[in-house]
């Protein structure tokens, strides 16, 4: 038997992802129309579509969006719009016109090179701020004067208290990823940064999220000027166009069946998610000895190897990139071919930003689930959250190579058998319940 991941039980929705409303038909200024075209967009997204002429009107937009669903293009085509209504022109010192802020550093740079793209036509500078690297260069560029900022909470900040810039002169604030400042704990900061700003009355206020929870809302209120309220509904795109299947290998089965699955498949973009850092180690250590090129993102990796193993990934030179949730949360990478939920993860929520990752703008994937002993407890919620039951692919141990253990072996756990000797099948079946095995 193989095990190969067959067809799904039913064809993903072929439904378009995109709105029946067209760019052109938003009267856009023409250089910036001609970098959305550049960039080549034709119809917007469904969150596009709602958000824009809520803010091309002037008026403030909290919505709910997740990564891949078109949001980056929305706020940044109403944050150029706005600033092309105003006197247009280079950066005058101290300050910047427009800010805006994102979680993580990975996210600030995918932002900045989305901004480069379809503002190319602009006369607008753009600036990074963010930790990690390039501390000096990144102040002595912000300090001679840009229009639009980009940055984390904590070097926005930094910069800010040295005044390097000044945030009086702010006409459009952007806050990406509102869930997530709360997660990473940057809501000091976040309410800091915005307490230094013009009133919100005198400035564009644009807030997207991945869920509009009450703590988000609350902040949206407070610092908004009366926000529309703007809710797509990402998550069951997102699922109808990801061909999902789960293997039920025991612990020992985890590591030989990734293994024979990205061989056979010949993985060339791949994701594999874990909920922990130290498995993320470990189980690069065992891919890169038995010849599968994979690294581990995670928040220990210095600033410069992550920036470079993104780019080495998005260009195909790195097969497989191992993260947790949150070292993977908001990396935009496109053409992701398969996901791996070596670790089902413990929030429902996060299997559907997980398998999101292969199917960003319409595109199809696939998403590979293990329900491992343990956690596979975690399955009952996921499914109930998406709507449907999960095709299960049976092991056949017959088939699992034999894995080659790291010279220095990892410290967590004992390493994989060589292949046999496990038990298989569905527990399901086997025990009557939600596989739950002894």
């Amino acid at each position: 038997m193989q095990v190969l991941t067959p067809p799904p039980e039913t064809e993903p929705d072929t439904r378009s992802h995109l709105s029946d409303l067209e760019f052109g038909q938003l009267a856009l200024p023409e250089r910036l129309q001609q970098g959305i075209e550049a960039a080549g967009f034709g119809r917007c997204t469904p969150i596009q579509a709602k958000t824009l002429p809520i803010a091309l009107s002037g008026h403030d937009v909290a919505g709910q969006a997740q990564t891949g669903t078109g949001k980056t293009a929305a706020f940044l085509i109403a944050l150029f719009c706005q600033l092309e209504k105003n006197a247009p022109g280079s950066a005058k010192r101290p300050g910047p016109r427009a800010l805006i802020l994102a979680p993580t550093r990975e996210l600030a740079v995918q932002i900045h090179a989305d901004a480069e793209q379809l503002g190319k036509f602009l006369p607008y500078r753009l600036g990074l701020a963010y930790g990690g690297t390039d501390y000096d260069k990144q102040r002595q560029h912000l300090a001679d004067g840009v229009d639009v900022l980009i940055g984390t909470p904590g070097r926005t900040i930094d910069f800010q208290k040295q005044q390097v810039f000044t945030l009086r002169h702010i006409e459009v604030m952007v806050l990406d990823e509102a869930d997530r400042m709360f997660d990473l704990g940057f809501i000091k900061d976040i309410r800091y940064v915005l307490r230094r700003l013009p009133a919100a009355s005198e400035r564009l206020n644009l807030l997207f999220s991945a869920t509009l929870s009450h703590r988000v809302l609350e902040l949206a209120y407070e610092h908004m000027n009366d926000p529309e309220l703007v809710r797509i509904e990402p998550d069951k795109m997102t699922v109808d166009r990801v061909r999902q299947c789960i293997y039920y290998p025991s612990n020992d089965e985890k590591i030989p069946l990734l293994i024979s699955l990205l061989r056979q498949m010949d993985a060339r973009r791949t994701m594999v998610f874990v909920n922990t850092r130290r498995e993320a180690d470990r189980l690069q250590a065992y891919l890169e000895h038995n010849g599968i090129h994979a690294q581990a993102i995670s928040g220990d990796v210095p600033q410069r190897k992550r920036l470079k193993m993104l780019k080495d990934f998005v260009a195909g030179e790195l097969p497989v990139l191992i993260g947790t949730d949150v070292a993977s949360r908001g990396l935009h990478v496109p053409d992701v071919s398969h996901v791996f939920n070596y670790d089902l993860p413990q929030d429902a929520e996060d299997y559907v930003h997980r398998i999101g990752r292969t199917a960003r703008a319409g595109a199809y994937g696939d998403a590979i689930s293990f329900g491992c002993e343990e956690y596979v407890v975690s399955l009952p919620e996921i499914e109930e959250f998406i709507g449907r039951r999960i095709p299960v692919v049976q092991i056949d141990p017959a088939t699992l190579p034999e894995i080659k253990v790291p010279l220095r072996r990892p410290s967590k756990g004992r390493p994989p058998p060589r292949g046999s000797g496990s038990r298989t099948g569905n527990p399901r079946r086997n025990q009557g319940g939600r596989g739950n095995r002894s």
